[in-house]
């Protein structure tokens, strides 16, 4: 059965043994260092985005290295944005951090904002960004809810597997009462449920005999139930999605010197039919140029945006 509001674990307590765990357990990641930005800390947040940190680490390091300022990379090439952006995947998340600092540049005179508001204003921006950027940037409180917090949040507070696929009003209301009220403590929780679902409360094998609430968890008091949605959850397989047919096309681009002819982009992938329309949807995207022959029998070429 699932746990009811009145029947939550002391959230204080639970609180104050993943925090004292966090502060042994950590990971040093450079988004977390004393001399980080508010700049760095949004960056890494849009990188981190389905993209796990071994990857996202060297990117975002050199990145930072290269734009460490929102005004560095407005007045950056785009089709140098993408080759930075590389084997991250999802490249549209490279043209919206870059349509983000143009907008910080033009609105807030290349700084980050601290005010929600703002921040949700920004292109790319949504309500976990933003709240996480409050909070890991500038030490606010804030309800921050990604997959790691959210799950957390289901088994140690809810009793149940996984949360629901899609965010609830009692899943919301539910993390609010793990939130503290002044902002120090709550951006450490923040912080702390997070680095716990990541490192430990994982969602396939979770670790409970390393877990610092293991006794306060409702999930494992409930005899860890099966996941109750999980003939709702779609997952797809990479081989053969237009996923990979755009990795595919977009790595060609990056990797090569100039224009690239129709015919090296058709040997990419075999079919034809889902190559044009990956081909289509990366143009429509913004992430590739097609440039048209001079007549009608000369093929185009393709090219990443100037």
């Amino acid at each position: 059965m699932t746990a009811t509001l009145d029947s939550t674990p002391d959230a204080d307590a639970v609180r104050a043994d993943v925090v004292a765990w966090f502060d042994a357990h950590a990971r040093d990641l450079p988004w977390r260092a004393p001399d980080r930005t508010p700049w760095g800390v949004l960056v890494s947040e849009v990188m981190l985005q389905q993209t796990p940190v071994v990857r996202v680490e060297p990117a975002w390091r050199a990145w930072m290295t290269r734009w460490p300022t929102p005004a560095d990379l407005a007045s950056a090439s785009t089709a140098d944005v993408l080759r930075a952006w590389d084997r991250l995947g999802y490249p549209r998340r490279a043209l919206r951090l870059q349509e983000c600092a143009r907008a910080l540049v033009e609105r807030h005179g290349g700084e980050v904002p601290d005010d929600e508001a703002a921040l949700l204003a920004l292109p790319g921006i949504g309500a976990y960004t933003a709240a996480a950027v409050r909070a890991f940037a500038f030490g606010r409180r804030s309800v921050v809810l990604d997959t790691n917090v959210r799950r957390v949040i289901a088994r140690v507070g809810a009793g149940v597997a996984l949360p629901a696929p899609a965010q609830t009003v009692a899943e919301l209301r539910l993390a609010e009462t793990f939130v503290p009220d002044d902002d120090a403590s709550a951006a450490r929780w923040a912080a702390a449920s997070m680095e716990l679902g990541a490192l430990v409360c994982t969602a396939r094998s979770p670790r409970c005999d390393a877990c610092p609430v293991a006794g306060r968890c409702a999930w494992r008091a409930s005899g860890r139930p099966v996941d109750e949605h999980a003939g709702r959850r779609r997952t797809q397989a990479w081989a053969g999605t237009d996923r990979q047919v755009r990795g595919r096309v977009m790595a060609l681009l990056r990797d090569a010197i100039g224009p690239v002819p129709q015919d090296a982009v058709d040997a990419v992938w075999p079919d034809a039919v889902q190559r044009a329309r990956c081909v289509d949807a990366l143009v429509a995207d913004g992430l590739v140029v097609r440039v048209p022959g001079r007549s009608d029998d000369d093929p185009p070429t393709y090219r990443l945006p100037v």
